[in-house]
């Protein structure tokens, strides 16, 4: 046996966000591991603990900027729920690409050289990359969809606590691992006269290499050095840039492609989780009940004189209306006030003096229980309030909008004030803003990441190619949904806007570097950028996707989908930055 009641599918659905909290903790674990790994040197001297506490600091993040929102009040809805996932895998983001500066400046200078050297080369980079993202959300409290707003609210103001605990937090983290440096140097230095042996123990542990961390100039990663020497001069050639350029025309194609398949619309057994009592029940309607569609209620919603021969003529005309559709089955309306002139009719009495009207009602509704609640009586003997109901047969997902617009439009235009209404219809109404929201949405975005690059990257040019960039990973995402089965809903909305600013940070930080590299050759500025950012770009992708994989296997479709779009971004996105772009700036 399956049932459901009309709270059914709101509470399974404010029960679907308790089912991702474990999630969380493994999330936490896996990218505390990355950041870990992926800094990882062969010496104990030269390695970055400061890594761990970079995730600490996306950790503190995510306290303090949903602590500032809960504490007015701001509503807490489900989609929130997936935003510190996200906030876990960006976070670290500016953490990688400040190591891989201070990497790069010189172990021989003091703390606050160096410290200098790094601020310097990436504050206005990372400064623009935070501002983007966080207007990429800001701009998103326009829509109409209350739960994109306040999921935006959340995560924009978490991401300006994420800057804030990256330039404060980590960079004194980062002085503090100078020191450590400082003082494990100097004690590997220190000569052992009682035991050879243990010094010996001491230098082979600590330093493989067997050499001194100020011995040398600077400290390159492996990964900075492949980039440098090998990915660099590779992409460079000719061959590689018609085969690059030959790869994304192919992709834009499929994209476009795609974005005309895209459906729109929300399955409504995907609000629960998959083991949700209401997901049988949804099963089994739509195996054998498919034919009959949401059971609409139509509701007088001022008083009406019933009793009144012209005022029923004119609420039958409207409820005809409503009946003449293919979507609806006449047949199976209930409607009170037909049964009850016929009920009155039969007793042969006068259906228009209102006392024989309201005073045959009390029977009227002990001897018909299935109208009891279809029609309330005020105090002073008024119907202020009645209902009746139509059913809707044969109507797809397809056709949801049409049938709502049609019901709606027909309702509006009744003399007797009438609404229609059915518990999924806060759903379908959807398909009515979905699209317009979205494209706008994007539009306004990407005017403000357009804004943004203008201002801060000081090249027109390059600011042109972030926002094609932006333009193109969107197109991407949205191509791509259509061939992993995901809708365009309130759901891929909000990870579509998150495209903007993801997509925006990557093309970002390759241009600033690309127009801010001292090389006079395109090729040598592009082998350059790639040695500088290339790694770093690496990572923030990574550790985004590691961030939210642990979704992947959640039992709720909202967020395994939120999961799937953050893959994409983050995988066109990469590919933009550290592929296409590139490319795309040594040909002017």
């Amino acid at each position: 046996m399956v049932y459901f009641t009309s709270l059914s599918r709101q509470l399974e659905f404010e029960a679907t966000s308790m089912t991702v909290i474990p999630l969380f903790y493994s999330a936490y674990l896996l990218i505390i591991l990355f950041a870990i790994t992926s800094c990882y040197r062969c010496d104990c001297v030269k390695q970055n603990v400061g890594s761990a506490f970079g995730v600490i600091s996306a950790a503190l993040a995510v306290v303090s900027g949903f602590g500032l929102m809960l504490y007015p009040g701001v509503p807490f809805v489900i989609i929130v729920a997936n935003s510190p996932f996200l906030i876990l895998g960006v976070g670290i983001d500016d953490m990688f690409i400040m190591i891989s500066a201070w990497q790069k400046t010189s172990a021989k200078d003091s703390m606050s050289q160096r410290l200098s050297t790094v601020y310097s080369k990436v504050v206005v980079s990372i400064t623009i990359t935070t501002v983007s993202n966080v207007l990429a959300f800001y701009t998103e409290i326009m829509t109409s969809f209350r739960s994109v707003q306040y999921f935006c609210i959340y995560t924009g103001t978490t991401l300006l606590f994420c800057y804030f605990y990256n330039i404060t937090c980590f960079g004194a983290f980062m002085a503090l691992d100078d020191k450590r440096e400082i003082v494990c140097v100097h004690w590997l230095k220190k000569p052992e006269t009682l035991d050879q042996k243990c010094f010996s123990l001491k230098r082979s542990c600590c330093l493989p290499c067997d050499s001194l961390p100020h011995e040398q100039e600077t400290d390159t990663h492996p990964m900075n050095l492949f980039f440098r020497d090998y990915f660099g001069p590779f992409l460079i050639l000719t061959e590689s840039k018609f085969f690059v350029v030959f790869i994304y025309i192919l992709y834009i194609i499929f994209s476009i492609y795609g974005c005309f398949q895209v459906q729109e619309g929300l399955d409504l057994r995907n609000l629960a989780s998959d083991d949700s009592y209401i997901t049988p029940y949804f099963n089994v309607e739509e195996d054998y009940f498919s034919e009959f569609d949401p059971r609409v209620m139509v509701i007088v919603t001022e008083t009406f004189d019933s009793w009144d021969e012209d005022a029923r003529q004119k609420l039958e005309k409207c409820l005809a209306n409503l009946e003449n559709r293919d979507y609806v089955d006449k047949n199976l309306t209930e409607f009170w006030l037909r049964e009850y002139v016929q009920y009155i009719e039969n007793s042969r009495q006068n259906v228009n003096d209102k006392d024989t009207f309201m005073n045959s009602l009390p029977p009227f509704k002990t001897n018909f229980p299935l109208f009891m609640y279809d029609i309330n009586i005020s105090s002073s003997n008024e119907i202020i309030f009645s209902q009746g109901f139509i059913q809707t047969v044969d109507v797809s997902s397809s056709t949801n909008k049409k049938m709502l617009f049609q019901l709606r439009s027909r309702a509006e235009k009744c003399e007797i004030p009438l609404m229609v209404y059915n518990q999924a219809f806060i759903y379908f109404d959807q398909y009515t803003a979905i699209l317009e929201n979205t494209v706008r949405n994007v539009i306004v975005a990407s005017a403000a990441m357009f804004i943004v690059s203008l201002l801060l990257i000081p090249h027109p040019l390059c600011s042109l190619w972030v926002t094609f960039a932006t333009a193109s990973v969107i197109v991407g995402v949205t191509g791509f949904m259509a061939f992993w089965n995901v809708n365009l809903d309130s759901i891929s909305m909000i990870n579509l806007v998150i495209c903007i600013g993801f997509s925006f940070d990557f093309s970002a930080h390759i241009s600033y570097a690309f127009v801010s590299s001292s090389k006079t050759s395109v090729n040598q500025k592009t082998i350059e950028t790639l040695y500088l950012l290339g790694y770093p770009v690496l990572q923030s992708a990574l550790s985004t996707v590691i961030g939210v994989c642990v979704l992947s296997v959640a039992k709720a479709y909202i967020f395994r989908t939120f999961f799937k779009i953050m893959f994409l971004v983050m995988l066109f996105g990469a590919a933009h930055g550290l592929i296409f772009i590139p490319v795309f700036l040594t040909f002017f």
